[in-house]
């Protein structure tokens, strides 16, 4: 997991991004257990509160189960909800703007349409 510090995005989120990836790319798989704040902390030299707090967002997004006595584990539908909050979040978010900018240029819904799907296929 790498870190921007120059980024505007906080450090503990960057945090969580970065451990919902690895979970997207299985690197971490279903049941297992996730990195300790610890860990995160002198790995990337920050403070161990923040990596905490990072991690405590993705508890709170229902990614990571917190058993009493373990660590903190990757629950087994957290690729399903990493894929619908990103999918929510972001691709609407990056949908708007697309669209938006469409209009702004005089490109018609069927044009856009078209565009997407020659890119999509990779053409």
């Amino acid at each position: 997991m790498k870190i921007d510090f120059n980024n505007v995005v906080p450090i503990y989120i960057q945090i969580a991004n970065g451990i919902e990836d690895d979970i997207l790319s299985g690197r971490l798989a279903a049941g297992d257990h996730c990195y300790s704040q610890v860990v995160i902390a002198r790995e990337l030299h920050i403070n161990p509160a923040t990596a905490a707090k990072g991690i405590r967002l993705l508890v709170e997004r229902g990614v990571l189960e917190k058993v009493r006595g373990q660590a903190m584990t990757i629950r087994e539908d957290a690729v399903e909800l990493i894929k619908q909050r990103k999918t929510q979040e972001t691709l609407t978010d990056m949908i708007e703007a697309l669209v938006q900018e469409a209009k702004k240029l005089g490109i018609s819904q069927e044009e856009l349409i078209q565009k997407m799907e020659e890119r999509y296929q990779g053409r």
